[in-house]
């Protein structure tokens, strides 16, 4: 296994684990999830449910990232284990559904809460969405550094409104927060759906694992840091939502959907109050969607450089001035662009999440695999605790979301799945004159 001369410490990959996870979701999130459960203790159980698939995931993950110390995450360890064609299919799928859908659905987001900080039509919401997204693609292909630096600055203030919501809410608030369903009219979809909602919030928990041997004794730390960071994560978001139905109807809270927290942050801290928490909000989102145009736009880049993406010559090359794959940036940044035209940001991070839980759980799978293979990891290295029992907690924890997904909205499905199938065909057609060029990257 590769060392590396500087070692992260173990606080240093909770913050990591916090970070990547905490971004939109626990904010626009809470009215979609209650819509989907019917009542609040169904709603709350989901974010336990979520955290708990989360959680069995990233210590399933941390061992296959152990085993497997290379970078490109999901892509990387479908290669290891299932080889190139399935590797392709999911690199095709962060290409064309999961990498432009976060993108779109978070500046969906930032869109909608920005108008209505400033009181304008929501009709403007989609411009706004498409001028950050362009504004932060452009700061991405231009300057890794800066994006980097947007990034750190706004870490720690995603924290802010958090601790504010949730402390104050609690203490603040008059409605009951248990035993509260909504109306039949009202009620949604399940506890498949709203699972697969929290999801959205917690998603980003398996990037630590990609540094797995870059963590200073990994065997120890991974696992400590994956079960911290995600118990925070956890406790942060029932404090949310237990502040935000302490504080507002249940009823209002699913009308509401993505500007539920910013409404109640009003009611809690008055205008100016109200103002300075959802510009916290706002800030959080534009964090988080920074960092995920810096991360995913690197994947058809990284396919082209094995030689099976479309106009491979174009997509495996670096700018010569910037050094960044401002191709990849662009493709991401216009398939995201017609994602934000068409559909609303719920639908678009339910279509993402779930294809990609698809291929989770074939990594979840994996670690199976890699056990018949290697056997037991020796002392000292990094073993999934209890197992076969949490590997198979993630396993079930994929089906059920998907299984969710397909019982409450088909066709949404169907076409995940379709897109999805259409990488086979295209796999079988570029990979005829491939050529990997992995080792170097050439510039423009």
């Amino acid at each position: 296994m590769n060392k590396t001369p500087v070692k992260l410490k173990v606080w240093t990959a909770v913050s990591l684990v916090i970070g990547c996870a905490i971004g939109s979701g626990v904010f626009v999130k809470p009215g979609r999830v209650l819509a989907a459960a019917g009542d609040a203790n169904h709603a709350l159980l989901a974010w336990v449910l979520g955290g708990l698939l989360s959680l069995a995931g990233g210590l399933t993950v941390a061992e296959i990232a152990f085993r497997i110390p290379k970078t490109g995450g999901v892509y990387t360890y479908m290669e290891e284990l299932y080889g190139k064609k399935l590797a392709f299919v999911n690199g095709w799928v962060q290409a064309v559904i999961y990498g432009p859908g976060l993108m779109s659905a978070l500046a969906l987001y930032f869109g909608s809460l920005f108008t209505q900080f400033f009181a304008w039509p929501d009709s403007r919401s989609k411009p706004v969405a498409l001028i950050t997204l362009y504004l932060l693609a452009t700061i991405v292909a231009v300057s890794t550094r800066t994006a980097g630096r947007i990034s750190d600055a706004t870490t720690l203030l995603k924290l802010i409104p958090i601790l504010l919501i949730g402390v104050a809410g609690l203490a603040m608030g008059e409605n009951p927060i248990f035993n509260v369903s909504l109306t039949n009219a009202t009620a949604g979809a399940g506890m498949g759906a709203a699972v697969l909602a929290c999801l959205w919030a917690y998603d980003g928990w398996m990037q630590v694992a990609n540094i797995a041997d870059e963590i200073e004794n990994p065997a120890k730390n991974l696992p400590r840091a994956i079960v911290f960071g995600l118990v925070v994560i956890m406790i942060a978001y029932l404090l949310v939502n237990t502040a935000l139905f302490h504080v507002l109807p249940i009823a209002e809270i699913a009308s509401l959907n993505e500007k539920a927290a910013a409404v109640a942050s009003t009611k809690l801290f008055g205008d100016i109050g109200g103002k300075l928490i959802s510009l916290g909000i706002l800030v959080s989102i534009f964090g988080c969607l920074n960092g995920n145009i810096l991360t995913l736009t690197r994947i058809p880049y990284a396919i082209a450089l094995r030689g099976i993406f479309p106009f491979r010559e174009k997509f495996a090359v670096l700018h010569p001035k910037f050094h960044t794959p401002v191709n990849s940036i662009i493709l991401k940044a216009l398939v995201a662009s017609v994602m934000i035209v068409l559909f609303n940001p719920d639908r678009i991070t339910d279509l993402a999440l779930f294809i990609m839980y698809l291929f989770y759980g074939l990594v979840f799978i994996g670690i199976f695999k890699l056990r018949r293979i290697y056997g037991k990891p020796k002392s000292g290295e990094y073993s999934v605790p209890l197992y076969p029992f949490v590997p198979m907690v993630a396993i079930l924890g994929c089906g059920f979301i998907c299984y969710g997904m397909i019982r409450q909205a088909p066709m949404d499905a169907i076409v995940s799945l379709f897109i999805a199938a259409l990488g086979f065909p295209a796999y079988a057609f570029l990979s005829r004159n491939a050529k990997d060029t992995v080792d170097g990257a050439r510039m423009q």
